[in-house]
């Protein structure tokens, strides 16, 4: 997911720093919940950076495809959460979506701020739902596939809201511009059918190999009730 360069521009990119500022505040407040919580900072650190590094991977190494407005990757949001935790996961995405700006896609970074604001937001918003679907008896690595497609699809969802609402404040109701906002959400399509066959497997090799997913690398809830 990448708002394309000059779907937003001008004086209207403004519009994009206060709602990363805002995002990047929602990621505070996860990171601090998570060194409550979870571990301390050295623990929320840890976790974070290897999260940017899966996401930098994601963003760079994994298949990505233009359409329309945006590009479609695999992000694995819900997967970052559920291993990792919600603040770590922001972390993670804020980072590895920087750096894969700065090394390898300079022309993305007038729309970072976008960019950010579409991959956090929907992450605060499943981690609020995790809590509601996922009883507090329950470690992550035991949930079905029904919780794990909601929390999917709440994601993804979320990313197509949020570069549809991009791309009409960029372009308005233009019917290309239409056309391409509907490219590209029914391409995503995709990728909600996928991610919670991912997370599932994550998971359940979680689960098979308990004693190396224990520890400060991974969220204390992957195997413990809350």
């Amino acid at each position: 997911m990448h708002i394309e360069p000059g779907v937003v521009d001008g004086a209207k990119i403004v519009l994009s720093y206060a709602t990363a500022a805002a995002a990047l505040g929602l990621t505070a407040k996860m990171a601090y919940d998570g060194v409550r919580d979870n571990g301390g900072t050295g623990a929320l650190l840890l976790r974070s950076a290897v999260a940017s590094a899966l996401v930098f991977c994601f963003f760079e190494v994994f298949p990505h495809h233009p359409v329309g407005v945006s590009e479609v990757h695999l992000i694995l949001g819900s997967t970052l959460l559920l291993m990792f935790g919600a603040g770590a996961a922001a972390i993670g995405l804020a980072a590895g979506l920087l750096l894969q700006g700065l090394f390898f896609a300079p022309f993305d970074l007038p729309q970072y701020g976008m960019n950010v604001t579409t991959l956090l937001v929907p992450l605060w918003g499943i981690s609020l739902l995790a809590k509601r679907i996922i009883p507090a008896g329950t470690a992550y690595v035991d949930i079905g596939y029904r919780q794990a497609l909601a929390l999917s699809t709440a994601y993804q969802g979320g990313i197509v809201a949020w570069v549809a609402f991009w791309a009409l404040y960029g372009h308005g109701l233009a019917a290309d511009n239409l056309a391409s906002i509907g490219s590209f959400g029914l391409a995503y399509m995709s990728v909600i059918l996928l991610e919670p066959l991912v997370d599932l497997a994550v998971l359940a090799a979680a689960k098979t190999f308990g004693r190396a997913s224990r520890g400060p690398l991974f969220t204390a809830r992957l195997h413990q009730p809350a």
